[in-house]
């Protein structure tokens, strides 16, 4: 139970991180544009999830990739051209997977609302749907809004995403570098207290 604590506590986190994206985030942002788009997301997303368990970890890693590069916009999910490696063939997310998902909840979007839901809120809310799964409900409002990033170079995914090799003072500092603190850090990063 601890550890969907942490996946809790993450997602929350995360949504508000996202503020950092641009736009206004607010409850029901699509209510008149796209008033089916959050049920879209959760029904693809607990779709996948009922057969492949370990989606909710994968969500929530792709969205902590994006969120700490350039803000939550969804870059991670922009293709790499002939002029420009972009973030998602960066090697700290060459393992990253899930994104055949987001194509299908964005392709069902678009058929029902075209050009009006942001890939940025696709992730932020399939992170917060596939968490949720296993509640058989949404255990928390995400506030939606954000904007798609039109940037996504590798060489910033390297620099910004800590390495799983990186110590406690330099995990610290980065997490410093995005006005994260300690606690953050340690929500973030899944580590629990010890039981006695």
């Amino acid at each position: 139970m601890e550890c969907n604590f942490n996946f809790l506590i993450a997602i929350l986190f995360f949504g508000v991180l996202g503020v950092c994206s641009g736009g206004e985030l607010r409850k029901n942002f699509y209510k008149s544009s796209c008033p089916q788009a959050e049920q879209i997301v959760q029904n693809i997303t607990w779709k996948h999830v009922a057969s492949n368990s370990t989606l909710p970890a994968k969500f929530l890693r792709m969205h902590f990739h994006d969120c700490f590069v350039r803000g939550c916009d969804a870059s991670i999910l922009i293709n790499s051209t002939p002029n420009n490696t972009a973030e998602k063939d960066a090697v700290p997310n060459l393992s990253l997977a899930g994104f055949d998902v987001i194509d299908e909840i964005k392709t069902q979007l678009e058929n029902t609302c075209p050009g009006v839901v942001s890939c940025a809120d696709i992730i932020t809310l399939a992170a917060r749907d596939s968490v949720s799964f296993q509640f058989n409900k949404s255990m928390w409002e995400v506030l939606t809004g954000r904007r798609d990033g039109n940037i996504s170079r590798a060489s910033e995914a390297l620099a910004n995403i800590p390495s799983p090799f990186s110590n406690f003072t330099t995990l610290t500092q980065a997490f410093a570098n995005k006005t994260l603190n300690v606690h953050d850090l340690v929500v973030l990063s899944g580590i629990t207290k010890p039981s006695i």
